[in-house]
């Protein structure tokens, strides 16, 4: 049987101090299995894995959001990756804010379109035809532009007739600039009218941003230049606008899984120092509340190896699972399987002795052998959970009250209620993220393509080796850990289950 601990007995009876110190030393063990998982292979993930919880942290201003990312793109190496990042962030999101700034600056546009026939045809090559009112693009601005200064340019209007067209018969019979020579008209717009390259007629056309859509590459060069080079007042006004209207989450999903180990450690020793803790993270009840408190009073004191092994055990113990039984890890899965078998069973009395010991440690050690012990749970419940009948098993022997979702009737079986967490809708720590899980497997699963696809993959994973190993006797349930609220299949229940542990021990150990 899985002990799983989930109340705080009163304090009392007989305790096996062997048992307790043979505790400690199991999760020792573990907690050096995991830093080899971590280091042999799945280094880069579980930074991912903490970038994921980063995008959490909900108590953050946004003056505060926008200076802490402003001193990101101030460090060295930020230029190429992050602000490269977040200016297409600003392309895909606020095209006319980035097409107003590059309408104002031609000579970006000129060295865009020269000695490129591509991009002029992708631009300018969109003359009405008959049927049709208008032109479209820098088509537009070319007709505009010519009739108003056509005593100055329009003898360089290049047709591909025999002869060419009079500003007389164009004005009443707009199609007929389908028959311009496009590229050898653009080309001797760049040769000899340069005061196209500045008009309003042309700033116009680029304004609403779409020509950012030809070559997102080119344009965040020159942004980048804008920004770092001519220190562009209004290029900057842009970033930071940006910064203070983004949701922190999609900064930090899209950003932070750029940067090296020490520009993520000074991220978020920066973040630590900008987090006002409330009594809500005290009571974990958000995902990310243990790394908010750990940060905002610990963060000079941290290292990246630290948060990272914390994070894995915490708020990743589902893909830790999946990492260590991949095939590479033969040598990892196996010390962890015989460090199960022997698990040693404590009584109530015993746990207790052990949590208070945690207590007495400073917050960061307690906080992280707390959460080592929850993924031992996690593991134990992996091999438990395997049919519904071992699940009420599990329940009934930890005096969990449950009912079958598919009969919503409460099961007697003289199991007790326990202590559970109150109910705060969608934001409470069980019931968001389950809710988050139950949408993510409906999601089509697809191979990485990029480190941001890679980040939203981590983000949806589910054990696919747990839900294989699950047998066909499936069932799902209501339990009394969260009041009933939520619906728990099978493949759910030790991610549940360990992480009530863990919020219950933390609750009682470090913010008593």
């Amino acid at each position: 049987m899985v002990q799983l601990f989930l109340h705080v007995p009163a304090e009392g009876g007989s305790v096996n101090t062997a048992a307790v110190e043979a505790r400690r030393s199991l999760l020792s063990n573990v907690e050096s299995i995991i830093k080899s998982i971590i280091k042999s292979a799945g280094r880069y993930e579980a930074r991912l894995w903490l970038c994921s919880t980063v995008s959490l942290v909900h108590s953050l201003s946004r003056h505060d959001q926008r200076n802490l990312f402003l001193d990101l793109l101030e460090m060295q190496n930020s230029r190429r990756d992050v602000a490269a990042r977040l200016l297409r962030m600003i392309f895909d999101k606020k095209p006319k804010k980035a097409g107003s700034i590059l309408a104002k600056n031609g000579h970006i546009l000129e060295e865009f379109f020269r000695g490129n026939p591509k991009r002029i045809m992708q631009w300018f090559g969109h003359f009405a035809v008959t049927g049709e009112s208008t032109h479209k693009k820098g088509a537009k601005a070319i007709s505009q532009f010519a009739f108003i200064n056509r005593d100055m340019c329009w003898e360089e209007l290049e047709w591909k007739g025999k002869h060419g067209q009079s500003p007389a018969v164009v004005a009443t019979k707009p199609h007929y600039f389908s028959d311009l020579d496009v590229l050898k008209t653009v080309e001797n717009f760049l040769e000899y009218v340069p005061d196209f390259w500045s008009s309003d007629e042309l700033s116009d056309s680029i304004k609403d941003g779409e020509i950012l859509q030809i070559d997102a590459e080119y344009f965040v060069d020159q942004f980048l230049y804008l920004m770092y080079e001519e220190n562009c007042k209004d290029a900057w006004h842009l970033v930071e606008e940006f910064l203070m209207d983004e949701q922190f989450s999609s900064l930090s999903q899209h950003l932070l899984i750029h940067l090296d180990e020490q520009r993520l450690l000074d991220f978020l020793k920066s973040l630590g120092k900008l987090i006002n803790t409330t009594l809500q993270c005290k009571e974990l009840k958000f995902p990310c509340c243990w790394l908010e408190v750990l940060l905002s009073a610990h963060c000079d004191h941290i290292s990246l190896d630290d948060l990272v092994l914390l994070n894995c055990v915490i708020a990743k113990g589902r893909q830790l699972w999946r990492l260590m039984n991949d095939e590479e890890q033969d040598e990892e899965r196996g010390q962890m399987e015989e460090l199960l078998k022997g698990v040693n069973h404590l009584t109530d009395a015993d746990h207790f002795a052990l949590m208070k010991e945690f207590m007495e440690t400073e917050f960061p050690d307690g906080l992280k052998w707390i959460g080592i012990q929850s993924w031992v749970i996690f593991c134990d419940l992996s091999k438990e959970c395997k049919s519904g009948n071992s699940c009420e098993s599990l329940f009934s022997d930890n005096k969990i009250q449950f009912r079958k979702d598919d009969e919503y009737s409460l099961v007697q079986n003289n199991a007790f209620s326990i202590s559970h967490m109150p109910d705060t809708d969608d934001e409470d720590l069980v019931g968001s993220s389950h809710k988050r899980r139950k949408k993510n497997r409906r999601r089509k699963r697809r191979r990485y393509e990029s480190d941001e696809d890679k980040l939203d993959e981590l983000l949806e994973l589910e054990s696919s080796n747990v839900k294989n190993s699950v047998e066909s006797q499936r069932g799902s349930w209501h339990l009394s850990t969260d009041g009933f609220s939520a619906s728990w299949d099978i493949a759910d229940i030790p991610d549940h289950l360990s992480t009530y542990y863990f919020t219950t021990w933390v609750k009682w150990a470090c913010f008593r």
